[in-house]
């Protein structure tokens, strides 16, 4: 299991895009007014996109970008995308920092 230092640092290098991935870190307090069980589930892009305050499509490609590196998986169910963090990769991805830095 391996995971691109560099697209991972791309998609970390947007201040936006790191405060997703930081509130998906803690969803049940970050976003309360999700019905199903984010830690399970993930979280509605929408709801993600009513946090952040940028427009969907903005915060689509945001999530898009994260999930290409791999630090997020989404969970297609109906009309709705719900995203959460892949801790498996995050965790790969520190340890190879560690190995650099």
């Amino acid at each position: 299991m391996n995971i691109d230092v560099s697209e991972a640092l791309k998609a970390l290098d947007n201040p936006t895009r790191l405060a997703i991935l930081t509130l998906l870190k803690d969803p049940k307090t970050n976003f309360p007014e999700q019905e199903a069980d984010p830690e399970q589930l993930g979280v509605c892009v929408s709801i993600i996109q009513e946090r952040v305050g940028l427009s969907q499509s903005t915060v689509s490609n945001y999530l898009a970008a994260l999930q290409r590196a791999q630090l997020v998986t989404s969970q297609r169910i109906g009309p709705w995308t719900y995203y959460k963090r892949n801790e498996q990769k995050i965790a790969l991805l520190l340890e190879a920092l560690e190995k650099v830095i």
